[in-house]
């Protein structure tokens, strides 16, 4: 049995024409050979798996063919591609920087750069993952990259180009490796496929190409993991199977769920992909990827944005034309929030459902639009019953109404806001009233008392009260509620910071102290606010009327009052000095004095 090569090994690319992806590089690259204009340092940056090493040793080898072709390419045949090829060559050296990042090696390396090559023009250095070397290393190569003789020539590859030098940056020509792109992947794959006698289905490699994200190292890897589970004949099904990957037709039926408002076979389809082991998380990225493609979709202009295969270009196709923009929109944006919290939240499954609820929701909410109604910004019922089965508990729900004589008497009629409040809508939830039912609970009535008699008050007073449109503040305090809502210290330190969150940019001094203030609710309606000093104080005090004002509507209570309180001086301690520790320990006991006399002692 012959030794097994893997296929990123055994179809490396041995010239430029046959380097995937990097046409315009490989073409610089060639030019300067051409032309005979070579820099002493380049340095290849990209990605993992783009042909950084590949393209530094082609060029390293044509560099020194000795009959190179007419299109700049190395002849394969003379002495120097032999030896190359043969991995015998001493012009061309390999250095892995993460193994020698130290100021030796570089000094070793440094004192072999002064030897001339013994075949052929140059000698070639190529530092693999440069990026590795220290600060000193970087420091101790300097003088020799920025003046190296004039047979060396050094090739730096990195996949970090951040974390190098400016110093070692300016030295060197830079060439920036892209991502391969899918078509190219899967064209390659195929080119390999058919090399080695494996039949392959092109969504199949389309999906390789994804999961390879623009490596090509990473994608012939995959490609012979494949090839071992399907024993020579690779299908879409062999490779989803075996890589793990969530399918396309999960994404097209959940898109279906969406705009069909089914939240509960959505939330179904969701189980179902938990229990064959993937992550929420990966999930939701895919969702919001098959999105995306819908977007691009539906523009012709995008299209070409679409990495997909020909049959699932034109499912995306049909399936866009169904989704409007604004569902797209708002949905991408609410994978997108799921994303960026399921590392923090601690439900994570839930997180991923309520998303998928949220998104439901969007279709029936443009239903409503479309329908002439606004749309509802309260989630709808997400499981629906019969209606025979809802009105019972609305109807029992619902408070008895009196009927309310014709002839009414002095006492005060009750506001329209309260009226409405009790009247409960047939879909209102028997939760829902409860809750407003214990919030009608909570107020307390302000009694106000009538009687016979001639009033004494000024005529204008009288109109002004007839009329509380003449009259902004009559106007104010006819427009609050009649009666008055219970509220707790909670309550009221919720609305205090609400007030601070919306204060000016010119207040933020006393924006931010509000925040870091807690304010204590002395009795029912009464609350104060504790300062330092009387500055302070004062300023507090200036803003009780519109900081009242503001709390009375938030809380719907119009006795809030607002105090303002300097709290006391704390007395600083100080550590005692040796006298004083002499002069308690002498009050305890009088020994002490006795024998600071006798002995003659003072105390410094």
């Amino acid at each position: 049995m012959e030794n097994y090569i893997v296929s990123a090994r055994k179809y490396r690319p041995s010239t430029f024409e046959s380097v995937v992806g990097q046409r315009a590089l490989t073409t610089t690259l060639k030019n300067a050979i051409a032309t005979g204009k070579l820099a002493h340092a380049y340095l290849f940056c990209g990605p993992r798996g783009v042909g950084k090493t590949t393209c530094a040793r082609i060029f390293a080898k044509t560099i020194n063919c000795m009959s190179p072709t007419a299109d700049g390419e190395a002849c394969n045949q003379c002495e120097s591609c032999t030896a190359f090829n043969e991995q015998r060559s001493y012009n061309i050296h390999e250095l892995d920087a993460a193994s020698n990042n130290s100021v030796d090696d570089i000094r070793q390396l440094v004192e072999q750069v002064r030897i001339p090559p013994q075949i052929g023009k140059y000698k070639v250095y190529i530092i693999d993952e440069v990026h590795m070397l220290s600060a000193s290393a970087f420091n101790a190569f300097l003088k020799t990259l920025e003046e190296p003789p004039r047979h060396a020539i050094f090739i730096l590859a990195t996949t970090e180009k951040h974390k190098i030098l400016p110093t070692i940056l300016s030295r060197c020509q830079i060439y920036d490796f892209s991502r391969i792109g899918v078509e190219d992947t899967v064209a390659h794959l195929a080119y390999v496929a058919s090399k080695e006698g494996i039949t392959a289905e092109p969504e199949a490699l389309n999906v390789i190409a994804l999961k390879a994200d623009g490596g090509m190292r990473d994608a012939l890897s995959i490609f012979d993991q494949v090839v071992s589970f399907t024993g020579g004949h690779i299908t879409y099904k062999s490779v989803i199977e075996n890589l793990n990957v969530l399918d396309y037709e999960y994404y097209f039926k959940l898109t279906g769920f969406f705009l069909e408002n089914k939240i509960s076979d959505a939330l179904l389809l969701l189980n179902d992909v938990l229990n064959k082991g993937f992550d929420g998380s990966h999930f939701i990225t895919g969702l919001s990827s098959h999105l995306r493609d819908l977007l691009v979709s539906k523009d012709p202009a995008t299209l070409p944005l679409l990495e997909v295969g020909a049959s699932i270009r034109e499912r995306y196709q049909a399936q866009a034309q169904q989704c409007p923009l604004p569902f797209l929109y708002r949905a991408m944006k609410l994978c997108n929030d799921c994303d960026l919290n399921y590392r923090a939240s601690k439900n994570k499954r839930l997180l991923v459902e309520l998303t998928l609820i949220q998104v439901a929701q969007l279709t029936a909410e443009e239903d409503d639009g479309a329908n002439g109604r606004s749309p509802k910004q309260a989630i709808k019922p997400i499981f629906t019953q019969p209606a025979a089965a809802q009105q019972p508990q609305a109807t029992a729900a619902m408070p008895q109404q009196t009927v309310q004589p014709a002839v009414q008497t002095n006492s005060t009629p009750q506001p329209a806001a309260t009226q409405h409040s009790n009247a409960t809508t047939p879909h209102a939830t028997p939760a829902a009233v409860l809750m407003a039912q214990g919030r009608e609970e909570k107020k307390i009535p302000v009694m106000k008392m009538s009687g016979l008699g001639v009033s004494i008050k000024r005529p204008h007073i009288e109109e002004e009260q007839r009329n509380p449109s003449s009259n902004p503040t009559a106007a104010h305090q006819a427009a609050q509620p009649e009666e008055d809502y219970i509220f707790n210290e909670r309550d009221l330190n919720y609305y205090w910071q609400e007030y601070a969150g919306r204060m000016p940019k010119e207040q933020v001094a006393i924006a931010k102290r509000m925040q870091n203030m807690r304010i204590t609710l002395i009795n029912d309606t009464t609350f104060e606010a504790v300062v330092d000093n009387e500055i302070v104080a004062k300023e507090f005090t200036g803003m009780i009327p519109t900081l009242q004002n503001y709390l009375r509507t938030r809380l719907k209570n119009r006795k809030v009052t607002m105090t303002v309180r300097i709290s006391a001086p704390t007395e600083k301690v100080r550590a005692y000095g040796r006298v004083e520790k002499f002069q308690m320990m002498a009050q305890k006991n009088s020994a002490l004095l006795q024998l600071k006399e006798e002995f003659g002692l003072e105390l410094y």
